[in-house]
């Protein structure tokens, strides 16, 4: 079975059509996306849509938890707080349905999953040897699959050896060695395992036409 990983889309319909597209193209079985549908972008009910109905699997991330509810705005930061109280203004019933029915980790044969990391599935990041030692102490599945950071990882243990790092294309060979893998966000990257173009200003021009930070839209110009 083929398995397409997505996270982090954070509303951002231009990029998840254009990600969807290749996804496609390659033939996958199933979709699993790692949480934070919303969060940031401009096109929440439109992103909850697609994601409902193309994936198999999806996760929340605390921006989806924050938006229904569950998470306290007060643990948001300025732009990321001004884009959920946006969100949570414009959000329609379907789209709160289907956030509200999700949960920060799943499990799947061989595999463990959370938007965050398995010591805080919602709000720790696996951006150090240290997390991903204590990521891989904490579970037994051959293959972890994390979001939240953006960045694309990808990290091994045999037991007593821990190595990788950023991730690139290719192949990983969970016989030998467990792993720990983040795909980064589809839109918001900072980095992509794959990196697929899509009409970013057409994103842009969204979120500058519904009065979200400006700074959010600067941010994608960067791809960081």
């Amino acid at each position: 079975m083929r398995i397409a990983v997505l996270s982090d889309i954070h509303a951002n319909y231009h990029a998840l059509e254009a990600v969807l597209a290749a996804v496609d193209a390659e033939g996958v079985d199933e979709i699993w996306c790692l949480g934070d549908t919303v969060g940031y972008g401009p096109r929440p009910n439109r992103c909850c849509a697609i994601v409902r109905e193309r994936t198999a699997l999806c996760l929340a991330g605390n921006h989806d938890l924050a938006v229904i509810g569950t998470l306290s705005v007060e643990e948001f930061n300025g732009d990321a707080a001004a884009a959920v109280r946006w969100t949570q203004g414009v959000l329609e019933d379907g789209a709160r349905a289907f956030l509200t029915g999700l949960e920060p980790a799943a499990m799947r044969e061989g595999v463990e999953l959370f938007h965050g990391s398995p010591l805080d599935p919602v709000w720790d990041y696996v951006l150090s040897e240290a997390a991903a030692f204590l990521s891989f102490k904490a579970t037994g599945a051959p293959l972890l699959l994390v979001g939240h950071s953006h960045i694309p990882l990808a990290l091994s243990w045999d037991g007593s050896d821990l190595s990788g790092g950023l991730a690139g294309e290719g192949e990983v060979d969970v016989s030998k060695r467990r792993w720990l893998l983040n795909p980064g966000s589809v839109g918001q990257p900072r980095g992509r395992v794959r990196r697929v173009p899509y009409p970013v200003e057409r994103t842009q021009t969204e979120i500058r036409e519904r009065g979200l930070p400006e700074g959010l839209a600067a941010r994608l110009a960067l791809g960081e």
